[in-house]
Order: C-alpha cells, then sequence, then structure tokens
C-alpha cells in the first residue's frame, strides 16, 4: 500500500457566487498544494462540504482531482456515514478511484464501542483498498476509544487512523500499543507538531489548502527530527491556524484562500461565509506572516 505520512491535504471544494462547484478553482488548488509539497491528496473529507454534494457531484470532483493530479500523489476518498451498508456501497463506489478508503466514526446513532468495531469490520471487509479510520469526536458525538482504535488495527484491511479527539493522552495509547505498521495521522493542525514528537506520521490538513509550503516545511523538519526548526515554524503558523477554526471549518479556511486570490469566498448552507471580524483577522495574520 501507499505510505500516507507526511502532509496530507484536506481538499476543500471551491464553489462559484451561484454555489455551483467552481471545478477550474479546484484544479488550481490541486496543482497548487502538489507544487508546494504536499505529500498527499484527501478527497470529500469534512473539508470539503461533502454533505451537501450530490452523488453526481461528488464524482466530478474525484475526477476533476485525479485529471489535475499530475505528480501522481496517493488520493484518499472519504466515504463515510451512519448507515453500515450505505457506507459499503460509498466505498465501493470511489474504491476505483481511490488508493484508501478514508471512513468517520458514525455520527448522529451514537454507537457503543462494540458498534464501533462491528462498523468499521464490516466496511474492511468488504473494501478493495485500504481503510483509515476517522475519529472526530467535535463533529461525531461519541469518541472511538484507544482500545477499539487497537482493536480494529489488527484488521488486514485497516491500515491508519486520523486521530482527531485532541486527547493526547488517548493518543498515547495508541502510539504505545499499535501495530507497527499501522499509521496514525494527526486531524488537528494546531498539535501536529506536539504530536509528531510523540511519534506521529504526519497529519491530515486544513491549513495545507492556503499554506502548503509554510505548513509542510514544519512537517517535513519534524519528521527529520529537527524540531528546533520546525516549532520556529510553528509559531509562526500558530495565530493563522487559530483563526481558521474560530468559526468552524472551511468557513476560515476558504476565507484564508481568497485572501490569497485561490478561491472564492463561498459556501453551501447550512454553513454561510466568515464574519468580517474574522475576515480582516486573517487578513492581519497573513501579512504578518
Amino acid at each position: 500500500m501507499n505510505n500516507f505520512s507526511g502532509l496530507g491535504v484536506a481538499l476543500v471544494t471551491p464553489f462559484k457566487t451561484d454555489k455551483s462547484i467552481d471545478f477550474d478553482a479546484l484544479s488550481k488548488t490541486v496543482e497548487y498544494v502538489s507544487d508546494n509539497g504536499v505529500d498527499f491528496l484527501v478527497v470529500l473529507g469534512t473539508t470539503a462540504e461533502t454533505p451537501v454534494l450530490n452523488a453526481r457531484e461528488k464524482q466530478d470532483v474525484i475526477k476533476t482531482v485525479i485529471e489535475n493530479n499530475t505528480k501522481k500523489l496517493p488520493i484518499i476518498i472519504g466515504a463515510g456515514g451512519n448507515n453500515t451498508q450505505e457506507v459499503i456501497n460509498a466505498v465501493a463506489d470511489v474504491c476505483d478511484e481511490a488508493d484508501a478508503v478514508l471512513s468517520v466514526v458514525p455520527y448522529y446513532n451514537k454507537p457503543s464501542q462494540r458498534g464501533i468495531a462491528a462498523h468499521f469490520s464490516a466496511v474492511a471487509d468488504a473494501s478493495k483498498k485500504p481503510v483509515v479510520l476517522y475519529n472526530v469526536p467535535g463533529r461525531t458525538g461519541v469518541n472511538m476509544t484507544a482500545d477499539t482504535c487497537l482493536k480494529l488495527a489488527e484488521h488486514k484491511n485497516i491500515v491508519a487512523i486520523k486521530e482527531a479527539s485532541g486527547n493526547l493522552n488517548q493518543l498515547s495509547y495508541i502510539l504505545r500499543d499499535k501495530p507497527e505498521d499501522f499509521i496514525v495521522l494527526s486531524g488537528d493542525d494546531g498539535l501536529t507538531l506536539p504530536q509528531m514528537a510523540m511519534g506521529i506520521d504526519g497529519v491530515i490538513s486544513v491549513v495545507a489548502n492556503a499554506f502548503p509550503y509554510e505548513f509542510g516545511k514544519m512537517v517535513h523538519l519534524a519528521q527529520k527530527g529537527n524540531f528546533a526548526e520546525a516549532s520556529h515554524v510553528h509559531l509562526k503558523l500558530i495565530e493563522i491556524i487559530d483563526l481558521l477554526f474560530i468559526e468552524g471549518n472551511p468557513a476560515g479556511i476558504k476565507a484564508a484562500m481568497e485572501i490569497k486570490g485561490l478561491i472564492k469566498n463561498e459556501l453551501r448552507l447550512p454553513l454561510v461565509k466568515s464574519s468580517e471580524i474574522l475576515y480582516e483577522k486573517l487578513k492581519e495574520a497573513y501579512k504578518k506572516l
């Protein structure tokens, strides 16, 4: 399988002012992040506003990313949900294009740990491609514990986790007890550097949509064990990273990308643009950077 380590970017879905997908902007975004040091691409994740895309749009987004992936970077495609059979069907739909699939802990239903384990086991059994678990309790309403993650890590087709609980103790147990070849990725841009010092393999990043070179420099320095220089980059970026999430994701990153001239600052309901106050703060932080 591909080694999904280093810097992955959770790609946004750019929209035009009429809220249709801006495929030209998506193409340019793929080229921009690829030319500036990201190691792999993540399509149709949380940052992509996937819940408001219809089936045809999802396929068109995947096609656009693949066509513009001139560096042939590994691609992880999101296929998650809270109906196990539908997730299995969604995974089957994207397997031909994906190097791996990213699947989130089922939300709203609030399954038990046994239910989470059974869900992911069923998905992994059915998938033709490796499965990356995604634990983000702030969005799903339920946390996948370290014990459950470690049990699932024994499955031959579950190869990694994007861990976004923000719980460093939980992460510590996963790192201590995981199989040697099981990949652990951060889902928290602001915690990536300390987590890399603990031994994680990389990050699936939001900020890398706008600042792939800068954030990638930090990640790649940390991979080499140069934490002194990596810390310098982290401290330069931390204000922007914090600002990006004050009003939710992807509202912040889309504002930052418009400020940099990459895409239009457009979201689909129920998400809305960042406030003018936040927009101005991002402009000032960008100038300082």
